[in-house]
């Protein structure tokens, strides 16, 4: 593509270009980098206007020199899932000989303005990519790095990430379906579910993975039966209550996460309730307090480090220059059987 590039000033940003074309940065991004899926009067606008304003395409990062730089921006830096995702990075960055900066995500507004601070020294860091280990990415945070033409990739992220915005997930409607099966082979039929957030993109995925399966054996997961805890384990025992105040309390419960999973399993025991003689439970994560737990926790192992290895090789391969996909890049899930399940006592 033949951009003019006008001297003399600073070549405006990726995101200036698609505000004045009246488009989306990653479709800008789409039309600067040469990509298809954009249609024919849209990229000879952008064009147009990159020609106008003097766009400066970033250098592609094949012809950078020495090794590539990557960042970890993550919401928490003390927790077990970032600890995985970490050792996972490291270890990927090793083999790949990438070198590694970790960073904590900034707190507050987070990252709703351009100008935030923390993007000029994101700047001066100089990262070749960025990897954000976050629940979500603001839509100013993704602006800026596509407009200043910096390549990043999200590792799970709670809720539904930009249009564009590459991300590398975990199967997790599959994750739901695995338990829900597992809980059906034992024998139950009362099922309940207690999710994260009905707004997150996981928790949904993985609730509605549980009720297919149950669907597809002919049975129901009533309303009353599907509960939210915001991802909260204080939340999370007050559902119990809830749900063993029920007409017919369930006999097993999904949990979709360890955290409130561990917390399921305290409040029954604060009742007088035996897990998994009493009520079977399956958490979702499989993180160390899983095997510290007791009973330790029957869970769906969710791959954290192929993730975040899975991550970083693509990050690397759109800091080389190659295209990404638009849908999430999913990695399987599998359940991993313990001691907190069991066949119901009644049926």
């Amino acid at each position: 593509m033949d951009v003019v590039i006008r001297s003399g000033n600073a070549s405006p940003t990726l995101a200036v270009v698609a505000r004045e074309a009246g488009v989306s940065v990653p479709t800008a991004s789409k039309v600067a980098n040469g990509r298809g899926g954009v249609a024919p009067e849209t990229r000879r606008r952008v064009v147009e206007v990159m020609r106008r304003l003097g766009y400066v395409q970033r250098p592609s990062s094949a012809v950078r020199r020495g090794p590539a730089l990557v960042e970890l921006v993550a919401d928490r830096l003390d927790s077990p899932w970032s600890g995985a995702v970490l050792r996972g990075i490291e270890q990927a960055a090793q083999g790949a000989g990438v070198g590694l900066l970790v960073s904590a995500a900034p707190t507050g507004d987070r990252l709703g303005s351009e100008r935030h601070e923390w993007f000029h020294l994101l700047h001066g860091r100089g990262p070749s990519g960025v990897l954000f280990s976050v629940d979500a990415l603001p839509r100013a945070a993704h602006d800026w790095l596509a407009g200043h033409g910096v390549p990043f990739v999200l590792i799970a992220p709670a809720l539904d990430p930009p249009p564009g915005a590459p991300s590398v997930v975990a199967a997790d409607r599959q994750g739901g379906a695995g338990a829900a099966r597992h809980l059906l082979g034992l024998g139950h039929r009362r099922l309940a579910v207690i999710g994260g957030s009905p707004r997150s993109r996981r928790d949904g995925a993985r609730v509605a993975g549980f009720r297919s399966a149950v669907e597809a054996a002919g049975l129901t997961l009533p309303e009353p039966y599907v509960r939210y805890a915001d991802a909260d384990e204080t939340r999370a025992r007050q559902r119990v209550a809830e749900l063993l105040a029920l007409p017919e309390c369930p006999t097993a419960l999904f949990v979709c996460s360890e955290a409130m999973a561990l917390g399921v399993c305290a409040e029954f025991a604060r009742r007088g309730m035996r897990v998994p003689e009493d009520v079977s439970v399956v958490g979702f994560g499989d993180l160390p307090p899983a095997l510290w737990s007791f009973p330790r926790l029957t869970t769906v192992r969710q791959p954290v480090a192929e993730m975040a290895a899975g991550a970083l090789r693509l990050l690397l391969r759109m800091v080389d220059g190659e295209t990404f996909p638009d849908a999430p890049t999913e990695v399987p899930t599998r359940l991993v059987v313990r001691d907190s399940t069991a066949p119901p006592a009644v049926v």
